[in-house]
């Protein structure tokens, strides 16, 4: 059977991610910073320490066939330049020490999950695509951007195969930050002003990420290259709500405010990229990665509400509070 090591495997998106690989026969290995509890789809365990650039892979790496290193500083709204070195040592450093330890230990295959802040951060008129020169605006996707750089630098002249796959913002049971405020301003109600908002933007559900991350790690096209991922579906602000609301069976009240206003406000109250994310367009171009790995995301958006909005009903009010 095959041995994945997963580092992450217990965050947001690895949890999703080991059930996965599970259920499709592999032997998952987690790589965790401290000894704790794991869900049963988690056969094996190592202790690795937070991710940097002084971890010992060795014994991590014994027996392991592919990695899917999804373990990040995450991003936030408000980055300071303690953070750009957070960002560096855990992103950049952790993922370097890590790539080049699986290439010497001649690992088959090394799936990155990246961002597509590696792109930017809005589109206008044309959609991102894994051919665009990355063109990253803050330190977290300046970060992502050269662990990218040196996953494929370990790879090169190595056995091992490597995989970037790049993804917008992931939603699904656990999610954070924009997208469960958004959930609590439709349940509380409240009018928002973004009636008037014509953008578009490119999300993930967690379980349609997960689907094409087990894809990249036994298609034969993938290696080499940098997939981008999404649900397919892009909304615009004002039809995420309403289908939040939908999945609530609340009704979503919006108005409209003109979009300079909107933003001088937020400007006002120290807000400026949360606004920005909901008001700005940020689209993906998936055709690619559907042509050439012959990949559909397997579940729709509606759906993929449904599940998120049962899940905030049930525990997520308390993450938003």
């Amino acid at each position: 059977m095959t041995r994945v090591l997963v580092t992450g495997a217990t965050g947001f998106i690895g949890t999703v991610l080991c059930e996965s690989l599970a259920g499709a026969g592999y032997v998952v290995r987690a790589a965790l910073r401290t000894d704790s509890l794991v869900p049963s789809a988690i056969a094996e365990k190592v202790i690795v320490g937070a991710i940097g650039s002084t971890n010992d892979w060795t014994g991590a790496l014994e027996g392991v066939d592919a990695i899917v290193h999804t373990a990040a500083r995450a991003h936030v709204l408000r980055d300071n330049p303690t953070l750009t070195n957070l960002y560096t040592e855990t992103n950049v450093h952790g993922t370097q020490c890590l790539a080049h330890a699986a290439a010497r230990a001649q690992i088959r295959r090394f799936v990155y999950l990246s961002s597509v802040k590696v792109n930017g951060e809005a589109t206008s008129g044309r959609a991102y695509t894994a051919l665009d020169e990355p063109r990253p605006r803050d330190a977290y996707g300046i970060s992502k951007w050269h662990a990218e750089q040196q996953v494929m630098r370990s790879a090169a002249g190595s056995p091992m195969e490597a995989v970037i796959v790049r993804s917008p913002l992931v939603y699904g049971p656990g999610v954070r930050a924009n997208f469960l405020r958004l959930m609590r301003w439709v349940e509380r109600g409240w009018p928002l002003p973004f009636g008037g908002v014509r953008n578009k933007r490119s999300l993930v559900n967690i379980w349609n990420l997960c689907d094409l991350l087990l894809l990249t790690l036994r298609h034969q096209s993938a290696p080499g290259r940098t997939w981008m991922a999404s649900d397919g579906d892009d909304l615009s602000t004002p039809e995420l709500l309403c289908r939040v609301g939908r999945a609530m069976g609340r009704r979503t009240r919006l108005f409209s405010v003109p979009d300079s206003a909107l933003r001088l406000c937020a400007a006002l109250v120290g807000r400026r990229a949360e606004i920005a994310r909901l008001s700005d367009s940020l689209v993906i171009d998936i055709a690619q990665t559907r042509a050439d790995l012959g990949w559909s995301p397997p579940v729709t958006v509606d759906e993929a509400l449904l599940r998120t909005v049962a899940w905030y009903l049930g525990e997520g009010r308390r993450r938003a509070a």
